[in-house]
């Protein structure tokens, strides 16, 4: 097994970030060998960080994490409060909007946000798991949530 490694990409509040953003988490992975991931992985980065920029006010930061066989992407924002619990995948199909978190839940094996101050900055981390010897696969297959906690 590989030894742990975490990278963190700070970005403006600018949607162009989220292309910054996948490009970086491409060449990541690539070196990193993994790059069987890369594709459900820009999925659930570009959805995480959309959401950071287009949501709220400030900063927001990318963090890739492996360790023990599990890549974690992580998207930091300055907004404390919780993400919107996703709806389910099927009854998105026509909306507009709001499949984001219903794809990340979809997409990986969990999901979950917990808050996080970083640079002076009140916020929260909304991040996934994707277990490295499963490859890409999108269904979901455990959720922690504490709405309502």
């Amino acid at each position: 097994m590989s030894d742990p490694w975490e990278y963190s990409l700070c970005i403006p509040g600018d949607p162009r970030a989220v292309t910054v953003c996948r490009r970086t988490l491409r060449l990541i992975l690539t070196l990193h060998g993994l790059i069987h991931l890369v594709d459900t992985a820009e999925l659930l980065a570009s959805e995480l960080v959309s959401n950071a920029v287009l949501h709220t006010k400030g900063p927001a930061c990318l963090r890739l994490r492996f360790r023990d066989g599990v890549l974690q992407i992580g998207a930091w924002d300055a907004d404390p409060e919780p993400p919107e619990p996703p709806g389910r995948l099927e009854g998105l199909a026509e909306a507009e909007s709001g499949r984001g978190m219903a794809l990340v839940r979809a997409c990986s094996d969990l999901w979950h946000w917990q808050p996080l101050t970083r640079m002076g900055h009140r916020g929260k981390l909304v991040w996934c798991e994707l277990a490295v010897a499963q490859g890409p696969a999108c269904g979901a297959k455990r959720i922690i949530t504490t709405y309502g906690a």
